[in-house]
């Protein structure tokens, strides 16, 4: 094995590549991701620590009142133990993992994809990024669902940094930011932001944000000193998918 193969795969040049190929491109939260990773030596035989996987996503982060895109790692899986791969050889290790729910959905400018690793010690450790789309579960479709069936639309979906007393396992949450356009609250709310806190494989527990509209010198006052909103938490679970709608306007009520 020649020295200078060992200085160019440490560099990148003729070393292993990895190609990581995913089961499909859509899933919910609580699915399971299952998919194969393929590793093709280089010019030279390399040790590989481990294969690694991490699920990703971005979200907006505000610093000396600037937004900069960021991204967090949700869950990171370790697929193999060390190993090593010969001169052109392949080799291939399948794996399966289950999708946190707290993972976002992938709306508005919300990424997430799985980045794979190789770990080599004193060398370029190639990578490989796939990207795949979240989307609601039951028990979140029939929160969003159920809020539009109350009169509104959804006008904007972001993924920011978390404040402090909001903060969980994650760095971020992501906010979904409705509009009345109709109905009973088109005269009383100037919008409506939900987010998602906790989530289970049976329930969900929310943060309502209601901004109520404007009424006269008092309304005014308040809405200038930011005492026009009330945040509300709410746990929700699958047994009050038939009456979402109902239950979530019986909490905005007693706000608006």
């Amino acid at each position: 094995m020649s020295i200078f193969q060992k200085v160019f795969a440490s560099i990148g040049i003729g070393a292993a590549t990895v190609d990581t190929k995913i089961e499909k491109n859509q899933y919910q939260a609580g699915d399971v991701i299952r998919g194969i990773v393929e590793i093709k030596g280089g010019s030279t035989e390399q040790k590989i620590d481990s294969i690694y996987l991490t699920l990703n996503t971005t979200y907006i982060r505000e610093s000396d009142d600037k937004k900069y895109t960021d991204y967090a790692a949700i869950q990171k899986i370790q697929i193999t133990e060390p190993f090593t791969i010969t001169e052109n050889e392949t080799k291939e290790f399948p794996f399966e993992f289950t999708l946190p729910y707290g993972t976002p959905l992938t709306y508005g400018n919300t990424r997430v994809w799985v980045a794979t690793g190789l770990d080599i010690k004193n060398a370029v450790d190639p990578k490989d990024k796939d990207y795949i789309e979240i989307m609601p579960n039951a028990l979140t479709g029939a929160i969003l669902d159920g809020v539009q069936q109350l009169g509104f639309r959804l006008r904007k979906v972001e993924c920011e940094q978390a404040p402090r007393r909001y903060r969980g396992h994650y760095p971020f949450i992501q906010e979904f930011e409705f509009v009345p356009i109709g109905g009973e609250y088109s005269s009383k709310l100037d919008e409506l932001e939900v987010m998602f806190v906790n989530q289970s494989e049976h329930e969900v527990e929310l943060l309502l944000e209601v901004d109520r509209r404007a009424r006269g010198l008092g309304g005014f006052l308040s809405e200038a000193l930011e005492m026009d909103e009330s945040i509300v938490r709410l746990t929700v679970t699958k047994q009050d998918i038939p009456q979402m709608s109902q239950k979530l306007r019986s909490v905005i009520n007693r706000f608006s």
